[in-house]
């Protein structure tokens, strides 16, 4: 038998982003963060708790791999703000893991939750480990220890595990799995976004696409968009853009330009959604599709002309190199920081609105409080229920956005901030501080 080694650590636990095109995404986050503060003429006790994580762990993942050699992984989880009750947010696996990111996740679930009424603080987790480079059998083994390491700060009373980037039900359902068997009994609720039938909530797969809908709706109503036709270029097609494609193009909207990692579809006449979506799953890259379109650059599809653009993929999409050249009427933030906060401005003094991340993709936020609350109840809730639930969710939230904007006379990103801030600001006042 094989003599396992041991593998040298990487230099640098989960180093700091690099600047990516203006900014890092903690950076843009705790920029808007800091205006809105001020706006609301934040106390300066107040404002130093809420711009720092409340904690952050650290912990290395030991796995013995296929070949019987040993692997260390650096993982982390930082929970940044309990204020609304106990921590909620993703677990990222990725071989380019970086610390600022969690932070900036945690801070963007604490606004979140408190955005759209979910009695939840923020965190965000990681793995910093590249999937492709191993077998499935040597990822179960490191998520099992990462759920392991932090078993006594994760749980549903402490800080509940949502998928993000790399995991999914699976992953979800390892984590559940590990956890109950430290803990000698079924813990549902340790964990959302996990199969049906491990306690999952109906409705999960397409829960940020139909938040966005909701918002799409109200967003395209305020800013005089017509009620159908409203040509939409959506960057991304995964289980956010493809999904919200497919929304709205059944409700009667053209979607003109859709894209993946490999290039965009662009069709000024409308895209054949349907079908695209059908080639899509059946090869795996959108190029590949059929139909009276033409194949363009990511790059250039955000900056065509159209009513709205949902970008749903990556931070930074829209930066200070391209703000200027944007033609939509409206953008909605499908993804977290797709827009930098140097576009931010620029799109703003050109009356460009911009529904912010923070409102626009809080479905997944809002079905995850939904999924812990029918673990906890021992009760699953009927589709049509969910779906009612969350557009009440949703559309309060907005309501609760425009009043802020009305009042302040500040763009919708502000807006948004200063209401999340404001109650999160006030239930850590109700709660005080205790030494």
């Amino acid at each position: 038998m094989a003599q396992p080694t041991i593998l040298p650590l990487d230099d640098g636990l989960l180093p700091a982003t690099p600047v990516l095109d203006d900014e890092t995404p903690f950076a843009s986050l705790m920029a808007v963060f800091d205006d809105a503060a001020k706006r609301l003429g934040l106390d300066m006790a107040d404002y130093q708790i809420l711009r720092k994580p409340e904690r952050e762990i650290t912990v290395s993942i030991p796995v013995r791999l296929d070949n019987g050699s040993v692997a260390v992984f650096d993982a982390c989880r930082v929970q940044h703000n309990a204020g609304l009750g106990p921590y909620m947010g993703p677990l990222r696996i990725d071989g380019e893991l970086r610390l600022d990111e969690l932070r900036a996740l945690a801070a963007w679930m604490t606004l979140k939750c408190a955005l759209v009424g979910v009695p939840l603080g923020g965190a965000a987790g990681g793995i910093r480990m590249d999937k492709s480079s191993y077998s499935k059998g040597e990822l179960e083994r490191a998520v099992r220890r990462y759920a392991a390491s932090l078993i006594d700060v994760i749980g549903p009373e402490r800080d509940v595990i949502t998928p993000d980037v790399g995991t999914g039900e699976e992953i979800m359902a390892w984590i559940m799995d590990a956890v109950s068997l430290h803990e000698r009994h079924t813990v549902s609720a340790v964990v959302t976004g996990k199969p049906e039938s491990l306690g999952g909530s109906a409705g999960s797969q397409d829960a940020v696409a139909q938040g966005l809908r909701v918002i799409f709706k109200l967003a395209a109503e305020r800013h005089g968009l017509p009620r159908t036709g409203t040509k939409v270029i959506i960057q991304g097609c995964g289980e956010v853009g493809g999904n919200l494609a497919r929304l709205l193009h059944e409700g009667g909207q053209k979607i003109i330009g859709l894209s993946d990692i490999h290039g965009a579809l662009f069709c000024e006449d409308g895209l054949d959604i349907p079908n695209i979506l059908n080639d899509l799953e059946a090869s795996g890259s959108l190029l590949s599709a059929k139909g009276d379109h033409k194949l363009i650059t990511n790059e250039e599809m955000v900056l065509m002309p159209c009513d709205a653009l949902i970008p749903c993929a990556v931070a930074n999409t829209i930066n200070s190199r391209n703000a200027l050249q944007v033609k939509a009427k409206l953008i909605i933030e499908g993804a977290h920081g797709p827009v930098s906060h140097k576009a931010d401005r620029i799109l703003n003094e050109r009356n460009i609105p911009v529904v912010p991340d923070i409102l626009a993709n809080a479905g997944g936020v809002v079905l995850s409080y939904f999924e812990w609350v029918q673990n906890r109840q021992g009760m699953p809730w009927l589709e049509v229920v969910i779906g009612k639930r969350l557009r009440r969710f949703m559309t309060e939230a907005w309501d609760a956005v425009i009043a802020s904007q009305d009042e302040h006379e500040v763009s919708l990103r502000i807006a948004a901030h200063m209401e999340a801030v404001r109650r999160v600001d006030a239930a850590g006042a109700l709660r005080g501080i205790y030494a």
